[in-house]
């Protein structure tokens, strides 16, 4: 299972978001979960490097699928409306495969 978290601060802001872990839904390669989550997630960290000015932070780690990025400041609404773009379209994969494969959840920080 891949679990997303995603955390904010008191006023609601994001302050980061964490990926982790292989969905399961098939095997290695074939596995269309893992492969849309991937897609979401990466170009999000892509799309926030290249149009915003956010400074973060990442770490990865391909064995057990850990993807982190955590903001210098809280993100502002460039970066905000990035990141919701992305909760949205994991919400899909969400709605469409079931939280047996993967979960997201939001923390406060």
């Amino acid at each position: 299972m891949t679990r997303i978290t995603v955390f904010r601060n008191h006023k609601q802001q994001y302050v980061a978001f964490s990926c982790l872990g292989h969905s399961g839904y098939a095997e290695a390669g074939e596995d269309i979960v893992c492969a849309g989550i991937s897609a979401l997630v990466i170009n999000t960290i892509n799309a926030l490097e290249a149009l915003t000015s956010e400074e973060f932070e990442t770490e990865q780690d391909a064995g057990t699928g850990l993807i982190t990025v955590s903001f210098l400041l809280p993100a502002e609404h460039d970066a905000k409306l990035l990141i919701d773009a992305m909760i949205l379209g994991l919400q899909g994969i969400r709605n469409n495969y079931g939280n047996e494969y993967i979960t997201l959840d939001f923390k406060e920080v």
